[in-house]
């Protein structure tokens, strides 16, 4: 009865009597009261999203019930007029897109619990430490260490690792703290744009096939000019002194030297499966996933302690201290599977399902006809760019691929760009800050991050006229 009475007042509007020429045409919902419902209600989940620290909300929470309210708006409408299989394909081929970048990530981020569980970041926190380095070299360290780490690794989970490294070394210098996390967020959102593992902008880019995995290294001197010439001003701001130094480094556990070399050839295996079989890189990083599991199983079966307990009554007859058992090194790949980030993957899922549904509507399609009919690409891109500061530039990547537009390749380039370190010019505008936030909470806040905005502005702005300098014979 109630998609009867749905149908009754769908077809009292205009769009449905071209939806009757035929089955196959998608509806334009832009104007109809279901595409503006789902509309505020994509608004009203992202505002919540964003205030997650305020609301005390986890933030994928209100994203996938404003996904799942959208879809069930579109499938009610579609189903009146009998197009419900329609709907269904558009749902299937958007779940296809997010399960890809789900199982990329998955993969990805397991590696890199797993690794910390081996000890290796925080060997690498030692070490710092004791070299009696001074609070300005830390800034630059842990800076380029970020910028380079996040292109074989996602922005958020660097960010979140190196801001825990320089939480232990400034624990008593709030001023550094604060500085060292920003430029933090910013390396790591241009580390991320000059390759498809570091930024999911970038995964989006080319698990889409728009360029192949060598192309995005064309990015890589602008993308280290909006790094460096912000962090060369604000270097000047850090406070003199170092930390207090620490003590011999802890040695890593068995197996971090081995799994080390792993993720790596997992990073091979995605990049062979895509260039050279055809094959999506999720499916080379399943693969890859594959050569971590085996390495868990061999670290399980040979983990064995020095001292059996049979020997304890030789060393009391010699009256010899018996030496304590190795402490046993167990490794369970599914606890570094457990300790991801699954609010944020969950709310990626809100978020691409979400606009996904906008885009089936009709809205990306008329930003796409604002934005690269009537404006130049290259001040569109930029638009963009700067927009994804409001607005998680993996959302605004996918939206931007959505609209389909009609752009040259150093355009492609130009947007990759803009958008991954956009989300740098405000802390809500990328994974990296909003993971940051939650993890160093009074210390790395959204308006300490905007005080210095204007500096990560001029990166930007020399980012873009690097790219066009170097790529502008692709424009």
């Amino acid at each position: 009865m109630f998609l009867r009475v749905l149908g009754l007042l769908w077809l009292a509007t205009p769009c449905w009597a071209e939806a009757a020429e035929t089955a196959q045409r998608v509806l334009d919902l832009t104007w109809h009261w279901s595409g503006m419902l789902a509309l505020g209600v994509f608004a009203l989940a992202y505002v919540s999203a964003v205030c997650e620290e305020l609301l005390q909300l986890n933030k994928s929470k209100p994203m996938m019930l404003a996904a799942s309210i959208i879809w069930a708006l579109i499938a009610a409408v579609y189903a009146a007029g009998g197009l419900s299989e329609e709907a269904g394909q558009a749902f299937r081929a958007y779940l296809e897109v997010f399960a890809e970048l789900f199982l990329f990530i998955v993969v990805s981020m397991a590696y890199l619990n797993a690794l910390e569980n081996r000890g290796v970041f925080e060997a690498l926190r030692c070490w710092l430490l004791s070299q009696g380095f001074g609070y300005r070299k830390l800034f630059w360290i842990t800076g380029i260490l970020a910028f380079f780490i996040s292109s074989v690794c996602n922005n958020l989970t660097t960010a979140l690792l190196m801001g825990s490294v320089i939480m232990a070394m400034g624990i008593k210098n709030q001023k550094f703290l604060t500085l060292a996390c920003i430029n933090v967020v910013v390396a790591t959102n241009a580390g991320g744009s000059f390759s498809p593992f570091g930024d999911i902008t970038t995964l989006l880019v080319w698990q889409k096939g728009i360029m192949p995995f060598s192309e995005f290294f064309r990015l890589f001197l602008p993308a280290l000019v909006t790094f460096a010439l912000p962090a060369a001003m604000m270097q000047f701001f850090v406070p003199q002194g170092q930390p207090l130094a620490a003590g011999k480094p802890p040695r890593m556990k068995r197996g971090a030297w081995t799994m080390i070399g792993f993720f790596f050839l997992t990073i091979l295996t995605a990049v062979g499966f895509e260039d050279y079989l055809g094959l999506p890189p999720t499916a080379g990083m399943l693969a890859g996933l594959t050569y971590l599991k085996f390495l868990a199983y061999y670290l399980q079966k040979t983990d064995r302690v020095k001292v059996k307990p049979d020997f304890a009554h030789v060393y009391k007859l010699f009256n010899v201290e018996q030496p304590r058992p190795r402490k046993s090194q167990r490794f369970d790949i599914f606890k570094s599977v457990a300790a991801l980030e699954w609010d944020t993957l969950l709310f990626f899922y809100g978020v691409l399902l979400s606009l996904g549904g906008l885009s089936f509507i009709g809205y990306l399609g008329v930003a796409s006809h604002w934005l690269y009919a009537d404006v130049d690409p290259t001040l569109a891109n930029v638009l963009v760019g700067l927009f994804s500061a409001f607005i998680d530039n993996g959302s605004i990547m996918f939206a931007v691929l959505s609209m389909h537009p009609d752009i040259s390749h150093g355009q492609w380039l130009l947007v990759t760009l803009t958008i991954g370190v956009g989300g740098s010019l405000l802390s809500i505008g990328s994974a990296a800050g909003v993971g940051l936030m939650g993890q160093a909470r009074g210390v790395y806040t959204f308006s300490a991050h905007l005080r210095w905005t204007p500096v990560i502005f001029l990166g930007f702005i020399g980012g873009v006229a690097t790219h066009i300098l170097l790529n502008g014979r692709y424009f």
